[in-house]
């Protein structure tokens, strides 16, 4: 069952639609109850292009990196975001906490009102 916090592979969209990469996402929020659709953040492995105060870097020595599923210390760039039907999960990997979830979605926040 998905839900927020969970960390899942799914084909993530280039910006200009043309093609999209089977990649680790967050899944930030479910967007309603009548569809599947959830907000998700992309996750990279390619740490410098981390938009400094907004974007967090999971570092595989960091305690939580074990829950995670992921293979190397990575960058959950909440500058690239999208709107991805459920139906496209490929498989889930792991998970954030409860106290990151809120953290991420936080920092999103703040960059969304300007702050």
């Amino acid at each position: 069952m998905k839900r927020a916090g969970h960390i899942a592979l799914m084909p993530f969209p280039y910006t200009d639609l043309t093609h999209s990469k089977k990649r680790p996402v967050l899944l930030l929020r479910r967007l309603d109850h009548a569809r599947d659709d959830w907000l998700v953040c992309m996750i990279s492995s390619r740490l410098h292009q981390t938009e400094a105060g907004l974007d967090w870097v999971l570092r595989s020595e960091a305690e939580e990196f074990a829950a995670s599923g992921l293979k190397v210390s990575s960058v959950f760039r909440l500058s690239r975001v999208a709107v991805l039907d459920g139906a496209l999960l490929l498989g889930q990997m792991g998970s954030v906490t409860e106290a990151r979830l809120y953290d991420l979605r936080s920092r999103l926040s703040r960059w969304i009102r300007g702050e």
